[in-house]
């Protein structure tokens, strides 16, 4: 059994014994935590907090739980239902809450399930609340309301609608030009949420011909959900029959967003937020974010618009904070996350699909021609394991001084940015490990890259 407490939030197996796995006790403690942290931070009058989930096995007993436990804190609930994570962020807004929780473990399997804890503007809270969070766990410092100032559950079930509403009202959503260009999409929604909302959104956007694979929301996942290669072969063998415009992958709560050309290749996952950032920046000029393990070809793009692309720590909520205070008009994640401010701070995937169809309409190419019209890139995915004794911190900063001679980063681990590639070392929170990304023009460099730096830290130690 496992489970994980982080600053975005407690994620864990199902069952087990309480601290073990992600019991029923579990789910009640760190909601009262999550709780007693919006009480005395929320600058808000409202007494809400928005609860949405996703399609896994154990959603309804889950949420169950923690409307239950919210309740019992004094707190009124808004329970929105089966709903992505940007539905439930934007239902924090729209109903003026001091707060959310996402029933969802993302891309984990079904055996897991999470709390994702939200502040009162909808954003995943940052390194010092979700610390706080934990920290009123630990201490169990939480108050239960007596009888005459327990909460309420109020179901409210038109938040897809009004999700799908406020994509249609963007600026740059083409409607018209989608419906003109009478695409065939294809869909694979894993058997979660987006199996609902993502072909209602494209009927929506005047789409007539959907192929559905996978879009019964009943958590029982048809394949590993997580959006990778690999796990697509459904998909990728039906495009290749012919007929088919451009396939869409979601992961379970729909805040990422993989493609599928018409050929049956990947698209790529990073290449979604570069393609739907070009689609921006042509309309929109402004400056644009992704993290630092995210691909070279958003800051490519972005100085090809003559606009200016910054760089944040991994995790969404770097990521919000760099493109608050760069003004940044796009930015997101290299995993498929597109973020748009215009519509919110989060990443989602309806946006990235109503923006993309956008832009492939009024491209007049295919898929695979976008794709070949950006900067062509290789990222590997590499980790070196260390014996637990070795210090990492000290392998990062030998790292950093030994190529101190080129340009590099260290706001998150040591990030070395070459003239052709970049590597990016991070050390992992819950391994005596190094996760070694680097970058290239092919994966053979990509991963030769990465073993030259194995071998320099091996030499190192």
């Amino acid at each position: 059994m496992s489970l994980i407490k982080s600053i975005s939030g407690i994620r864990g197996t199902i069952g087990g014994r309480p601290g073990e796995g992600l019991s029923a006790l579990d789910v009640v403690k760190f909601t009262s935590a999550y709780a007693s942290f919006i009480r005395n931070n929320t600058t808000k009058n409202s007494n809400t907090i928005v609860v949405g989930r996703d399609a896994r096995i154990s959603g309804p007993m889950v949420e169950q739980l923690v409307c239950g436990t919210l309740v019992s804190m004094g707190f009124d609930v808004i329970n929105i239902g089966l709903a992505s994570t940007p539905t439930t962020e934007i239902a924090v807004v729209e109903e003026n809450a001091c707060g959310g929780i996402i029933l969802t473990a993302s891309h984990n399997p079904r055996q897991w399930n999470a709390l994702k804890l939200l502040d009162e503007n909808g954003e995943f809270l940052n390194d010092n609340q979700g610390k706080e969070v934990l920290s009123i766990a630990e201490r169990e410092d939480f108050t239960y309301a007596d009888i005459d100032n327990i909460g309420t559950v109020l179901n409210n079930q038109t938040y897809n609608l009004k999700h799908i509403e406020k994509v249609l009202k963007l600026n740059l959503v083409d409607t018209e030009a989608i419906k003109n260009a009478d695409f065939t999409v294809a869909v694979d929604a894993v058997n979660s949420v987006g199996g609902v909302i993502i072909p209602q959104l494209l009927k929506a956007l005047g789409v007539k011909n959907i192929v559905e694979l996978n879009c019964e929301a009943t958590g029982k996942f048809a394949h590993t959900p997580e959006p990778l290669p690999e796990n697509l072969t459904q998909i990728s063998e039906l495009m290749r029959q012919g007929g088919i415009d451009v396939g869409f992958v979601v992961d379970p709560d729909v805040d990422r967003l993989a493609i599928v050309m018409e050929n049956g290749e990947m698209f790529v996952e990073e290449y979604t937020l570069v393609a739907v950032a070009d689609y921006i920046l042509s309309h929109s000029p402004g400056n644009t974010v992704s993290n630092l393990s995210s691909s070279r070809a958003l800051r490519d793009v972005t100085n090809a618009h003559g606009c200016q692309y910054n760089a944040a720590a991994v995790g969404e909520v770097n990521v919000v904070a760099k493109m608050k205070e760069t003004n940044a008009v796009i930015g997101g994640e290299g995993n498929g996350g597109v973020i748009y401010p215009e519509a919110h701070y989060g990443r989602d995937a309806l946006v990235g699909v109503a923006l993309f169809l956008s832009l492939l309409a009024k491209s007049g190419k295919t898929v695979s021609q976008l794709k070949a019209s950006y900067p062509q890139y290789a990222i590997a995915k590499n980790k070196i394991e260390l014996t637990p004794e070795i210090d990492v911190d000290k392998i990062l900063a030998a790292m950093k001084e030994k190529y101190a001679n080129e340009n590099f980063t260290d706001i998150d681990g040591v990030k070395i940015d070459f003239a052709d590639s970049w590597v990016h070392l991070r050390k992992s929170n819950t391994e005596p490990i190094i996760r070694i990304y680097s970058e290239a023009h092919s994966m053979q460099e990509a991963d030769k890259l990465a073993d030259d730096i194995k071998e320099v830290i091996k030499s190192l130690i």
